[in-house]
């Protein structure tokens, strides 16, 4: 498979890691659009949020639940943060495994910025 998340999580490629477990990485993003501005990621792969079938429900709660402790032990869950997960090309999705950016250390605007 030649996707860059696997590649990732097989430490076939380098990643400023900051949470791991059996079922989840997460890392700091290359291109960080906030102060703070990481990646939530399972370990098995799952291609898109329309890929997501029943059996994966819990495994997409922990992606969540990590992503607020992990807002909460950086120290900007408080002050608020923002969670996005994109889907398919329109959806400005780029690598095909899903993933959940967590952005704060800025407030932000809707609908863009």
């Amino acid at each position: 498979m030649d996707c860059l998340f696997c590649k990732i999580i097989n430490r076939e490629i380098p990643a400023d890691i900051v949470h791991e477990d059996d079922d989840i990485l997460a890392f700091n993003d290359i291109d960080p659009k906030a102060p703070r501005h990481m990646l939530v990621i399972p370990k098995r792969h799952i291609a898109t949020l329309n890929d997501i079938e029943e059996g994966d429900l819990a495994l997409v709660g922990r992606l969540q639940y990590t992503a607020a402790r992990l807002a909460r032990e950086q120290g900007f869950a408080d002050d608020g943060y923002r969670v996005v997960m994109n889907c398919n090309e329109d959806g400005g999705q780029t690598v095909y495994h899903i993933h959940m950016h967590l952005m704060g250390g800025r407030r932000f605007t809707w609908p863009a910025g």
